[in-house]
């Protein structure tokens, strides 16, 4: 469990392993409220630790007709603080407060309406009675008989339960997805049970996060020294500058050129630490080193260990050069935390494998501070912000750690991502030109390990495909393409074949997430 916020309220999310759990934990984070995941296995004690105003119990893939199927702590039903169930949630709740919940019966995936039939505090002022609201279902077992106490406030044509509430209680279950933006009003649904039935101030702030991440900083790091990486992403750079601020001179930065990175970047990064904030940073120029051990690596998953490897062996060294650096600070956020661990506690069916998540080998004898673990991206944007960082570095795209190996599938050579730097590097320039960068989550090129006939002028020519990828995400969890104009494709798939040598067909990537990943290894 990550490090709570001991003078703000809390809200406790017990995972049962929906898909969309984040989404929960963004919305409660929308009202200004501190929420926190925690897997179901570990509820009872971060329940006690936490000590939280209200929990919020997600949906999950079992089904609680099945033997040891996941449960709620009963601890949390016996405290007095406010619990909505949702989905799943709502059946656990149900199950464990005496109702029954039945398989079987018709199942309801996607868009429904929900009839209001009863006056809620959770639907105070968003629903009224005798209204259709069109929701999100995502469910195939059913709440067949309530408990003491709860009465029907919501139905649906194959739920007749689909909002309960035992008002006494402050207990809620809803059978549709109010985290989800299909569900119109499910996030003033959620403020009502954050703000007006648990009772949350909302006080929480990224200046006040900044203010606590620096105090706790200076606690967890004393006197030590602290060297920490810097990638050119915008993780790296608002981690460093904030610990900068904390500690000062006790930091130490290195940058680290693989050979992997965007066009002009290392030049970038470096005018900003050394002129802007007069950190003190090592440049590492390590390109022959990584591309030597990467050399016939094709396996994305290889890939980004072996990157992750040698970023560790080169951090060990720049350590004992600056010499006494107890602590190695990376800019780990809780999306990476989410996907590579699961909520079943163990190996998770990783998506893949973060190369900044996780301890570090015991030869290094260093301890991690990692001040950015509880943020989503656009928090980190805010902090940036909130630190004064410049808007170029604050509103940059994300930017992989294993650079552009993960742009470019099958072998990595030089001269491959030399190509795959130039096109990426004019796809960006257009999308700024167009004034969509800031529309964009993520835009990037990929060079892709193919040829293919073309021609140009008189000749055959036998070359290289680029494909462009774009993306809308609002935490990088679940994420849409972005829809360009075809004209601005066509201008941009011109330039890319007619200034990068070597390239002579250009797609564009309509994936969304799920099924793919943003990045396409």
């Amino acid at each position: 469990m990550t490090q709570t916020r001991p003078s703000h309220d809390k809200i406790l999310i017990v995972d049962f392993g929906s898909q969309v759990t984040q989404l929960i934990a963004r919305r409660v984070r929308e009202e200004g409220v501190y929420s926190e995941i925690v897997p179901f296995q570990h509820a009872e004690a971060a329940f006690k630790a936490m000590a939280p105003i209200g929990v919020i119990l997600s949906g999950g893939p079992a089904s609680v007709t099945e033997t040891a199927s996941p449960r709620a702590p009963q601890a949390i039903f016996e405290a007095g603080v406010p619990v909505l169930g949702i989905c799943y949630g709502e059946q656990t709740m149900v199950a464990q407060l005496g109702g029954n919940v039945e398989g079987g019966h018709h199942r309801e995936f996607g868009r429904a309406e929900v009839e209001v039939t009863a006056g809620s505090a959770l639907f105070e002022g968003v629903w009224r009675e005798g209204e259709k609201y069109p929701v999100w279902m995502s469910h195939g077992d059913r709440v067949t008989k309530l408990p003491a106490g709860f009465s029907v406030v919501g139905v649906s044509p194959n739920a007749p339960f689909a909002a309960i509430a035992n008002e006494a209680r402050r207990f809620y279950g809803v059978q549709f997805h109010p985290e989800v933006v299909h569900t119109p009003h499910g996030a003033a649904l959620l403020r009502n049970f954050v703000r007006n039935i648990a009772g949350a101030k909302g006080d929480w702030t990224m200046r006040a996060f900044k203010d606590e991440a620096i105090a706790h900083i200076r606690a967890q790091v004393g006197a030590e020294k602290v060297i920490c990486g810097l990638s050119g992403g915008v993780d790296s750079a608002v981690a460093a500058v904030l610990l900068h601020e904390a500690i000062g001179d006790q930091l130490s930065c290195v940058f680290v050129d693989h050979g992997l990175l965007r066009l002009g970047e290392a030049k970038k990064v470096m005018a900003l630490f050394r002129n802007a904030y007069n950190i003190p940073l090592t440049l590492v120029e390590a390109e022959e080193l990584f591309l030597k051990e990467l050399a016939g690596v094709t396996d994305p998953e290889a890939k980004r260990k072996t990157i992750g490897r040698l970023f560790i062996d080169v951090f060990e060294a720049e350590a004992k050069k600056i010499g006494g650096a107890s602590f190695l600070a990376q800019g780990t956020l809780y999306p990476d935390v989410i996907e590579s661990v699961s909520f079943t506690g163990g190996p998770s069916v990783t998506i893949k494998s973060h190369h900044n998540v996780g301890g570090l080998p015991e030869r290094m004898n260093m301890k991690l501070v990692e001040p950015l673990r509880e943020l989503f991206k656009d928090e980190v944007r805010a902090l940036g912000r909130e630190l004064g960082l410049p808007e170029a570095f604050v509103g940059r795209h994300p930017f992989p750690g294993p650079g552009l190996a993960i742009r470019c599938p099958g072998e990595i050579t030089k001269d491959k991502l030399d190509t795959l730097r130039l096109a990426d590097e004019i796809y960006i320039e257009e999308i700024r030109r167009a004034g969509l960068y800031d529309e964009i989550w993520q835009a990037f090129a990929v060079l892709l390990p193919v040829r293919t006939v073309g021609v140009m002028g008189d000749g055959r020519t036998y070359d290289n495909v680029v494909a462009l990828r774009a993306v809308t995400s609002v935490d990088g969890m679940t994420a849409d393409f972005y829809p360009f104009d075809m004209r601005f494709l066509g201008h941009a798939a011109t330039r890319i074949i007619n200034e990068v040598k070597g390239v002579n067909r250009v797609v564009y990537d309509v994936t969304s997430k799920p099924p793919g990943t943003i990045e396409w290894e």
